[in-house]
C-alpha cells in the first residue's frame, strides 16, 4: 500500500479518494483479487448465527454488545477512524496499530465501495487484522457521534479500531470480539457479519 498525490492514496493501482466517482480499468491482478472478494462475501454471507452452534443467537447478541463496549471505550480515546479514504490512509501509515477494521453490509450495490472493500479485506489479511461487516449503519453511526467535529456527516462505511498505546490493549470486550472472529475463521468465514441491533 503506496500513498498518492495529496487528496488520494492507492491500493495497488485503485485511487482512494473523497470523491470516487471513476474507477481506473482493473488489471489483471485486480480482476483476480476482484474474484477472491467475491467469492469470499459468498462464503461468508452465512453468518456464525446460522452455522449452528448452541446458544449462537445468544453469542450473535453478547458480540454484538461487545462491539459496541469496544468503540465506545475506543472513542474518548481518539482510537477509531472512520471513512474508506482515511481508514486506507491509517492502514498504510501503521498497520501494527490496527487491532480491527469493521466494514458495512450496506450500499452492496455500490461497485467502487466493494473494490475499496476487497483490497482493504485483502490488506487486513495479509497483516492478521480481524474483520467485521455490521449491519445496521445508522445505529454504527449513533454509537460514533454521528458527525464529525466540523458538522460533516460521518462516513461509517470502514471504521479501524487502533492501539491507544503501543502495548497490546487488554480490554475483556476486544478479547471476545477478537474470539469470535478467530472462531468464525475456524468455520472458514473470514469476515463474519455482526449485526447491530437497534437501541
Amino acid at each position: 500500500m503506496s500513498s498518492g498525490h495529496t487528496g488520494c492514496l492507492t491500493i495497488g493501482n485503485t485511487q482512494f479518494t473523497r470523491q470516487t466517482a471513476s474507477i481506473p480499468e482493473p488489471t489483471a491482478a485486480q480482476s483476480a483479487l476482484d474474484c477472491v472478494g467475491r467469492r469470499t462475501v459468498w462464503m461468508c454471507n452465512m453468518t456464525f448465527e446460522e452455522t449452528g452452534g448452541e446458544n449462537s443467537a445468544e453469542r450473535m447478541e453478547s458480540v454484538a454488545q461487545a462491539l459496541e463496549e469496544v468503540l465506545s471505550s475506543a472513542l474518548p480515546q481518539g482510537c477509531i477512524t472512520v471513512g474508506v479514504y482515511e481508514a486506507a490512509k491509517s492502514l498504510n501509515a501503521d498497520p501494527d496499530n490496527v487491532v480491527l477494521c469493521l466494514l458495512a453490509t450496506d450500499d452492496e450495490e455500490d461497485v467502487a465501495l466493494q473494490i475499496h472493500f476487497t483490497l482493504i479485506q485483502a490488506f487486513c489479511c495479509e497483516n492478521d487484522i480481524n474483520i467485521l461487516r455490521v449491519g445496521n449503519m445508522r445505529r454504527l453511526a449513533e454509537i460514533l457521534g454521528g458527525v464529525k467535529p466540523v458538522g460533516e456527516p460521518m462516513d461509517v462505511h470502514c471504521v479501524l479500531v487502533t492501539n491507544p498505546q503501543a502495548a497490546l490493549w487488554k480490554d475483556p470486550a476486544l478479547s471476545k470480539v477478537n474470539r469470535f472472529c478467530r472462531d468464525c475463521r475456524c468455520l472458514d468465514q473470514w469476515v463474519p457479519v455482526i449485526n447491530l441491533p437497534d437501541r
